[in-house]
């Protein structure tokens, strides 16, 4: 008798299940590691993203300052790590890192004006915001993994947790009782859907934030707050960015960013969620620390 042969569905979700749990599976050790493995490592996934982003700006007739910002973002990356590293960092880090930014956007529009053609406002405006939106965002996952003690660890596995809670609780929760559409950029949406995300995300930070209440040596109930409210901002914050990188890819006329990861399409469709997160979480956690007790 012959074998039955695997029909061309299940063979896209076996081979989208497996490479989801592969991309899974490396994040959650280079998280561990973390130091000089999780710079490097978040360092090849934003150039890759990158060049997927600047292609779809192609497609729209843009000229983006292409290899300039490459290796600016990547400046960026190595000074954020480089002033993250020991006690307070050191004050030539922590000064080159601020300047980066400033410093790359005059360089990638001075290049612009050189070039034989001179760039236009889409030109600039596509460099400047592939700048921010792949190399100071992701720039964040790297200061709040570098936070002291312990608890740089316990805020990124969780602020990770809570983005992959929004993605699953969304979908699941969407497929049975999603009926209200959420919005026109990604029609398979709904309302229902979000509300569940969300709620799955508010769960997970009330693990984290016991867990970061245990590593700061603090009272569990400013944990569990702190917890629940960062599961709501980066519920939020992840939805933005799925919807903003479904935006661009309905500009450009694609359905994928590219095809680097089997089932799951490109890279930018498997970290749009992550991108516009840490900065968020970083920045809340720098505001709330001293009252949680921690840095």
């Amino acid at each position: 008798m012959a074998s039955e042969q695997p029909t061309p569905r299940k063979a896209t979700s076996a081979a989208r299940l497996l490479s989801g749990w592969a991309v899974g599976g490396f994040g959650f050790v280079v998280v561990l590691l973390g130091s000089w493995w999780f710079t490097v490592a978040v360092g090849v996934i934003v150039h890759l993203g990158l060049l997927e982003f600047f292609r779809m700006a192609q497609f729209k007739g843009m000229r983006p300052a292409t290899k300039t910002t490459l290796v600016a973002v990547q400046l960026l990356l190595l000074a954020t790590m480089a002033a993250s590293t020991g006690p307070g960092g050191g004050w030539f880090a922590q000064d080159l890192a601020a300047a980066v930014l400033p410093v790359s956007g005059a360089v990638i529009c001075g290049w612009l004006l050189l070039q034989p053609v001179t760039g236009t406002i889409a030109d600039i405006a596509a460099s400047i915001f592939g700048l921010f939106y792949l190399g100071f965002l992701p720039s964040h996952w790297i200061r709040l993994r570098e936070l002291p003690d312990g608890l740089g660890l316990a805020l990124t596995l969780t602020a990770c947790f809570m983005v992959v809670a929004t993605d699953i609780g969304s979908y699941v929760i969407g497929r049975r009782l999603g009926r209200r559409p959420l919005s026109p950029i990604s029609p398979g949406k709904t309302v229902e859907g979000a509300i569940g995300g969300l709620l799955c995300a508010m769960g997970v930070g009330v693990i984290g934030g016991a867990t970061i209440a245990w590593q700061a040596r603090t009272p569990l109930l400013p944990g569990l707050l702190l917890g629940t409210l960062l599961g709501a901002v980066v519920a939020v914050m992840a939805l933005v960015g799925d919807l903003t990188e479904s935006m661009m890819k309905r500009d450009a006329g694609l359905k994928d960013s590219g095809d680097v990861i089997p089932g799951h399409g490109g890279i930018l469709d498997r970290i749009d969620s992550f991108l516009f997160a840490p900065a968020v979480v970083y920045a809340l956690v720098s505001l709330l620390g001293p009252w949680l007790g921690s840095r």
